[in-house]
């Protein structure tokens, strides 16, 4: 019998390949919403992946003043696209979850519907960009929410190596959500390398000071296809590095450079955390709706996937 998503995040032997999307833009009727999935699982026909990541999008302006490259709009529900994903590729999905606008009750509410109306059980929760504006519910608010809640979920986590570059605690938030329930992570997109080796050997030390198994991690990986994404992924928090950046924007193709890039920094990660027996994991995206961008997407998971199996196969046989 086939391993569920849940069995293998939490089985260090086996590798995890995800896919991440976000939903359609609010507004879109049913028929469409079907149409646009079903588009999007064709695409992903030929490889095979254990689940998809799909991500609650949120207006951040509130976190920087430098405006946003793209235009904020805002999607349908992500646990109405989790269900009608989940039920058109009989996979497993992975829901994330935006906690700031709800208060306690109105979060409760959402979790009991949550489960007993889409029937979905493996959460990703995430706080406010920003302590400014309204934020209704902090994240460990919510976790404790979570905890009390009759109904039980598969919970992961967001990691950020960026947040560990600057203040070199990420470690330790990682340590923390684990406490709160995280049963694994998913990264941002990697472009610093040495920012994602730095967070993987910090936490790995800690927890083996304290005497605790890591959790898995889930690497997240997006091409770039110019001047616009590039800029997007750096509003977003992304570390690109100086060199990174001019490599990407001077090559004859920046996309195949960027997916070159990637292959890269994944090799460099797995090379240099070998030895830390930090079960691993891929998840990749697209950051914008361009198609050479998807399509750029399923190129870069059939790389990287097959790099991860390699390391994995000569991990098992080592």
């Amino acid at each position: 019998m086939a391993l569920t998503l849940q069995e293998k995040i939490l089985d260090p032997n086996q590798g995890v390949y995800l896919i991440g999307t976000t939903p359609p833009k609010l507004g879109t009727d049913s028929e469409q919403l079907q149409t646009i999935a079903t588009k999007l699982l064709n695409r992903l026909h030929e490889i095979e992946y254990d689940g998809v990541v799909i991500y609650d999008i949120q207006d951040e302006s509130s976190r920087t003043q430098v405006p946003r490259p793209f235009p904020f709009k805002q999607t349908v529900d992500p646990v109405e696209y989790s269900k009608l994903v989940r039920d058109l590729s009989n996979l497993d999905v992975i829901t994330y979850k935006s906690v700031a606008q709800r208060d306690r009750k109105e979060f409760t509410q959402w979790l009991q519907k949550t489960k007993q109306d889409f029937g979905l059980n493996n959460l990703v929760l995430v706080g406010s960009p920003s302590s400014k504006g309204d934020v209704k519910l902090g994240l460990p608010e919510a976790y404790q929410t979570l905890r009390e809640h009759t109904q039980d979920f598969f919970l992961g986590g967001v990691t950020i190596a960026e947040r560990h570059a600057n203040k070199r605690n990420e470690h330790e938030r990682l340590i923390d959500k684990t406490t709160k329930g995280c049963e694994y992570f998913i990264s941002q997109a990697v472009y610093d390398a040495q920012a994602t080796i730095d967070l993987l050997t910090s936490y790995a030390r800690t927890c083996r000071q304290q005497g605790n198994e890591p959790k898995r991690i889930i690497l997240t990986f997006t091409p770039c296809g110019g001047q616009k994404t590039l800029e997007f992924m750096q509003w977003l928090g992304i570390s690109v590095p100086e060199a990174t950046k001019w490599r990407m924007l001077d090559a004859d193709n920046t996309l195949n450079e960027s997916i070159k890039i990637c292959r890269e920094n994944l090799d460099l990660i797995l090379r240099s955390c070998a030895h830390l027996d930090i079960p691993l994991g891929l998840n990749i995206e697209s950051l914008t709706n361009r198609k050479e961008e998807i399509d750029a997407s399923i190129n870069l998971y059939r790389l990287l996937k097959a790099t991860m199996e390699l390391q994995l196969a000569e991990k098992q046989i080592a």
